[in-house]
């Protein structure tokens, strides 16, 4: 088979977003890297055929920027551990119009395109059972309600890591590209998120009216810490991958830069409303934990805040299909109320009586003091929430807003608002504060289903699960620099591999 790399666009500094598409059309295959933002405005063009390739291979790659990276063979792409379905075989299978745009692929082509933004859908469907559950005003079948969306964010939940799982076993790069990817790599912790909001809803619907035994209490005790112990190392973990592999400029910033501290944000939440059913010093060492746990996600949220306001600034907003990730900043504090009052709350009836040497005292000053910081607080959710709405104005017309799976920031973030007014509410007895929390309620439940059949329409017509669709997507040069680096590998290989070839020849001719 004549293959033939052509490779087009305007290539500027800034490498803009890269888009890979791949053509296969008789006895060719052809390979096109084109520059989104300036297709069809000129630029340099390259063609090698095979012979041309083996010929002058020097003179090929004068112009390295422009990563004309030569057709490797099967065997080297296996053992790369490239995957069995390679992008060659990719476009085999697909049905392709003549500007090379992929018109049709298989269900298990298109789970290599599932990535971790998928697992907002669970984070938002989990806080929103969470929401139901501290609705001031009761009434019949509002606990019912509350479990529904509890059960089918767990099978929300089993169905998102069982497609990752597909995706990583099928397509086996990905695991490690997911990892390193400069946008999907900051959602890896909405897995982690997930699990979380999980474990908070056990622990509101588990203990309902004694509904379980002593048994629950044990494990959710057990769970509650191993969660601490994953979620910091998750937060953590992806900080130092992105910093030590990525390069970001403040152009680029998005509230999305706050995701990795998410896992511990809900620690609070959590450990307020589990230490309701704990109590003595376990109950006193959940809190405990929770205080740092927030405090950890909190403070490192509100220094990337900084970065967020310092770019609105100096960059004006994000476009138009990044927006949703601004309701991300309503989160961190939404999230720190929430859990400041309901922990705050609990106190009094687990400490000891010597507590900080002064007992009782050390409670009613907690409450006091959290019930002002989460006040506080408050008004910053409210200013990013208002800021966050007033984005989206411009974003009103036909067109401007394709569907993303980050359309659930505009769910999850505002639940932490919804919960945070309540504990407001709640701690200065204020019912137009509780009726304003359940309005949010109402909307955000709208919100969910209309997010959701969007969700649907756009797998349908291919906006989601679609190569260049998603976080996978090549963006900011990313791609380029993956195969700059995949050449300059394999020809510092083929280096040495001549070297001691030639090294072995010399010997063997001396020795004769």
């Amino acid at each position: 088979m004549d293959h033939d790399i052509e490779r087009g666009g305007t290539w500027e500094s800034d490498m803009a977003d890269v888009s890979l598409n791949v053509r296969e059309s008789g006895n060719s295959s052809a390979y096109i890297i084109a520059n989104n933002n300036n297709a069809g405005h000129g630029g340099t063009s390259y063609r090698h055929a095979n012979a041309a390739n083996n010929n002058n291979n020097s003179a090929s790659w004068q112009r390295q920027w422009a990563i004309s990276t030569p057709m490797r063979s099967r065997e080297e792409e296996e053992a790369e551990g490239r995957g069995s379905v390679r992008e060659s075989e990719l476009a085999k299978t697909a049905t392709e119009s003549s500007a090379g745009v992929v018109l049709h692929l298989t269900w298990k082509q298109r789970i290599k395109h599932f990535t971790f933004t998928w697992f907002t859908m669970t984070m938002a469907t989990g806080q929103l059972s969470n929401v139901l559950y501290q609705v001031p005003y009761r009434f019949n079948g509002l606990y019912a309600i509350g479990c529904i969306f509890f059960i089918l964010n767990i099978v929300l939940f089993i169905f998102n890591v069982t497609l990752l799982s597909l995706r990583f076993y099928w397509h086996p790069q990905t695991f490690k590209t997911s990892l390193r990817h400069p946008t999907e790599s900051l959602f890896v912790p909405a897995a982690v998120i997930s699990i979380g909001t999980i474990l908070t809803n056990i622990s509101e619907y588990g203990y309902h009216h004694g509904a379980t035994g002593a048994w629950l209490k044990s494990v959710m005790i057990v769970l509650f810490w191993v969660y601490c112990g994953v979620a910091l190392t998750f937060t953590c973990g992806i900080y130092l991958i992105l910093w030590s592999t990525q390069t970001f400029t403040i152009s680029e910033m998005t509230p999305v830069w706050i995701f990795p501290a998410y896992p511990l944000l809900v620690i609070g939440p959590h450990a307020g409303i589990l230490s309701q059913h704990v109590g003595g010093n376990r109950g006193l060492d959940i809190i405990i934990g929770g205080f740092v746990m927030q405090g950890i996600g909190f403070m490192v949220s509100l220094m990337v805040y900084s970065a967020f306001l310092y770019r609105l600034m100096t960059q004006k907003l994000p476009k138009e299909s990044l927006r949703p990730g601004m309701f991300i900043s309503v989160g961190p504090s939404g999230f720190t109320i929430s859990g400041l009052i309901s922990m705050a709350r609990n106190i009094p009836n687990v400490i000891p009586p010597n507590f900080m040497g002064i007992g009782d005292m050390a409670g009613t000053i907690t409450i006091v003091l959290a019930n002002w910081a989460g006040i506080w607080l408050w008004g910053l959710a409210i200013f990013f929430f208002i800021v966050s709405v007033g984005a989206h104005y411009s974003c009103l017309g036909h067109g401007k807003y394709p569907f993303a799976m980050t359309w659930f920031s505009f769910i999850f973030p505002n639940t932490a608002l919804t919960t945070a007014t309540f504990a407001v509410a709640q701690a200065l007895d204020n019912k137009p504060i509780k009726i304003v929390g359940c309005v949010f309620s109402c909307l955000l439940i709208c919100m969910w289903f209309f997010v959701v059949a969007m969700m649907f329409r756009a797998v349908a017509t291919k906006q989601i699960l679609w190569p260049q669709k998603q976080e996978d997507r090549d963006e900011g040069g990313w791609q380029l620099n993956q195969e700059l680096k995949n050449r300059e590998r394999r020809v510092a290989s083929r280096r040495n591999n001549t070297a001691t070839t030639q090294g072995t020849s010399r010997t063997e001719g001396g020795g004769a």
